[in-house]
């Protein structure tokens, strides 16, 4: 079996909590070599989030699987030197602190390149690198309401909510792993590596297909529209004698048999539901007249009956029931992986899934610091030099992994 796609790549991170850790557990999981770079003094404040296990934080070691840890001062001046002789070997850098803070340090994407013209710079922030916003802080709840998604979700009338995931986190880290394997590729035409700039904001922004479609067609503000969908009907979750479940019936065929089965025939010759369009615009009728008929049955009663005519629908499951899902046993999606003191962690999978060079999950996310030796030893560092780092606080004391 060839190795993953990304093997022999050297990836150095420097990052809390979400997108720069989000970022490169992609690239690790597709091969690379990342070192996690950390503050000697508590790590990636991803650490210090519940719950724990015997300490350790069960978000970080899911959130860092396969990755390397050095506890490294880049204030310190030693420690900037030792971040630089990486650097010149490095083929991706990921950040995510506030604009301007690597530059503090002397340690900048334009200083970096100057000593490997190679190298590809990611930095995600909340609002950009340039702009009037630049200097914000950034959280994603902030970018969720900035962009407009907090804007469209929940139910009109009701008090705000945000996607229950940090979904502008996430998918900063998505477009910032995408940017960094084409640099890669464009790397192989010019031979050199180059700065991206990926941002929460617009990552939220980014995602408003439909509303910017309304929008600079009609001039119309979207608005929350509970589960339904934007321009197709039913599409949308529905209640049953037991809960709900969510259906889509847009399509001519789909919703012929929608209707058969529910035995709801009579909607198929009313005018106001004839076309999809006319369905959503007329949804505030239409879903009394389904809810009707589908809340004499359990969810799984009318999943059933829904998915044997062809119509696409399925339970809403809370995730208990989705980490057992028997679809998701039998594809292997959830594995585990070793961590140096707690044995076999439960992993989420990657839905990446390549036929010859397939992703790998080897190892939980490390302990603080866990190999700042071996990293040190192979840029050259003796074992003395080491020790004095750590007596002086350089690095980390690594923590002694003892396998249970």
């Amino acid at each position: 079996m060839a190795r993953p796609p990304l093997t022999g790549i050297k990836v150095y991170e420097i990052g809390n909590f979400m997108a720069a850790p989000y970022c490169t557990m992609q690239l690790a999981d597709l091969g690379a070599d990342v070192v996690k770079i950390e503050n000697p003094k508590g790590g990636d404040m991803t650490r210090q989030t519940a719950p724990f296990l015997d300490g350790e934080s069960s978000n970080f070691i899911r959130l860092n699987r396969n990755k390397r840890s050095l506890a490294l001062d880049l204030k310190s001046a030693e420690g900037k030197e030792i971040f630089r002789s990486l650097a010149r070997g490095a083929d991706i850098i990921v950040e995510n602190l506030r604009p301007g803070t690597m530059a503090d340090l002397e340690l900048d994407y334009a200083r970096l390149a100057a000593a490997n013209p190679r190298l590809i710079y990611v930095a995600a922030s909340g609002w950009g690198q340039d702009g009037p916003y630049a200097e914000y802080p950034g959280l994603d709840i902030i970018a969720q309401g900035m962009s407009g998604l907090m804007s469209i979700t929940g139910h009109a009338g009701d008090d705000p909510v945000k996607v229950g995931v940090p979904i502008t986190d996430l998918v900063c880290a998505l477009y910032g792993a995408l940017a960094a394997v084409s640099a890669l590729h464009a790397r192989e035409q010019s031979g050199r590596g180059q700065l991206i700039d990926v941002c929460l904001f617009e990552a939220g922004v980014s995602l408003a297909i439909w509303e910017a479609g309304k929008y600079f067609a009609t001039g119309e503000i979207p608005k929350p529209l509970g589960s339904a969908h934007q321009t197709s009907a039913p599409y949308q979750a529905l209640r049953s004698a037991d809960g709900y479940f969510t259906a889509g019936a847009s399509t001519a065929r789909n919703w012929s048999n929608f209707c058969t089965t529910l035995g709801l025939g009579q909607l198929e010759h009313d005018p106001r539901f004839a076309e999809n369009h006319l369905r959503r615009e007329h949804l505030a009728a239409l879903t009394p007249l389904i809810e009707a008929v589908t809340t004499t049955h359990p969810s799984d009663y009318w999943v059933e009956r829904l998915q044997a005519a062809g119509v696409p629908a399925g339970k809403l499951q809370n995730y208990e029931q989705v980490f057992h899902d028997p679809h998701l046993a039998a594809r292997g999606y959830l594995t585990d992986a070793p961590h140096a003191t707690l044995g076999a962690i439960r992993q989420l999978g990657s839905p990446m899934r390549f036929s010859e060079t397939k992703v790998r999950i080897e190892r939980a996310g490390p302990l603080l610091g866990e190999h700042s030796r071996e990293i040190l030893e192979a840029l050259g560092y003796t074992g003395a030099q080491i020790d004095q780092l750590i007596a002086r606080g350089i690095i980390a004391k690594p923590e002694v992994p003892t396998v249970r």
